[in-house]
């Protein structure tokens, strides 16, 4: 227990940290300075889908030299991308060395993160929420214990890490969604065509079983609000997605749900989610930091 505790308030300490260097920049250099974070690819094979799957995993600056146990943070890819993007895209590395976190990017194709409605093979809810974890807590030296675990993600993967947090509910402190694209299984297809099969694919048909499992505000009412993780939610102001937020965020609300939200500029674009997930790490590490105190304190 003692050593949960002080893993977790190393995880606030770096946060506090870099929001103090944050305050007093220093100058500016074109040199960027050499990552001490590790960055790893992995693949094992997943049991609810019966194949290998990849992912990319940044072991905090920390965890080659000790041998202490570390908080994790999943981050899911958006549409049509892989589980390199958030790596490659932002400069996640750069800002990963200020956190005690190890941070697993997993790959899921296409997939909406759900057990599919047409392709009984295709249960990539399961997956994450059950392979995913077992692998990395089996593998990496991870606090396995729901309040040192968060996930979070950018539009398809948004929705998907609020929709995995939401049922289960007793294996995540934090959930974060950037832009996400939160009606998926609702009318997305009829606001945006080019979703349509895609959609159809993985939730089936209006109306179907699957879809009414899997809408966010349905697994919202399904739990008390005091089991619930702590929500994140950003989205930019000029992103198509901003008005179904909005609304997530005024149900959360009624519902006396701990989350915040903001909404800044910018648009469904990877500039503004390499500034967002900035914000969404800070959250991370306060959020885990009360998470741990709450056990030594029970």
């Amino acid at each position: 227990m003692t050593k949960v505790l002080i893993r977790c308030l190393l995880v606030v300490l770096a946060a506090t940290g870099a929001a103090q260097v944050q305050r007093k920049p220093a100058p500016r250099s074109n040199k960027m300075p050499e990552s001490c974070v590790q960055v790893q690819d992995g693949a094992f094979h997943s049991a609810a889908l019966d194949r290998e799957m990849k992912y990319r995993i940044l072991l905090p600056c920390g965890y080659q030299t000790g041998s202490g146990r570390f908080p994790v943070l999943y981050l899911l890819h958006g549409l049509y991308g892989d589980y390199l993007n958030w790596d490659t895209r932002t400069s996640l590395e750069r800002y990963a060395q200020r956190y005690e976190l190890i941070m697993v990017m997993p790959d899921a194709g296409d997939s909406w993160y759900t057990n599919s409605a047409t392709d009984p093979k295709d249960k990539f809810e399961d997956y994450i929420a059950k392979d995913l974890v077992a692998e990395i807590d089996g593998k990496f030296r991870t606090l396995r214990s729901r309040h040192a675990r968060a996930i979070a993600g950018l539009s398809m993967g948004g929705y998907g890490a609020l929709k995995i947090a939401l049922r289960y509910h007793d294996d995540f402190a934090f959930a974060g969604s950037l832009s996400g694209a939160l009606d998926a299984p609702q009318d997305l297809g009829e606001k945006k065509p080019l979703f349509r099969d895609q959609l159809l694919k993985v939730f089936g048909p209006p109306g179907s079983v699957v879809r009414a499992d899997n809408i966010l505000s349905s697994l919202l009412q399904s739990v008390s609000p005091k089991d619930l993780p702590y929500l994140y939610l950003a989205c930019g102001s000029g992103d198509d997605f901003l008005p179904v937020n909005r609304n997530f965020a005024a149900q959360l609300s009624s519902r006396g749900v701990p989350y915040e939200y903001h909404e800044t500029a910018g648009g469904h674009a990877w500039d503004y989610w390499d500034r967002s997930v900035q914000d969404l790490l800070r959250a991370v590490a306060d959020i885990i930091s009360v998470q741990c105190r709450g056990i030594s304190e029970r």
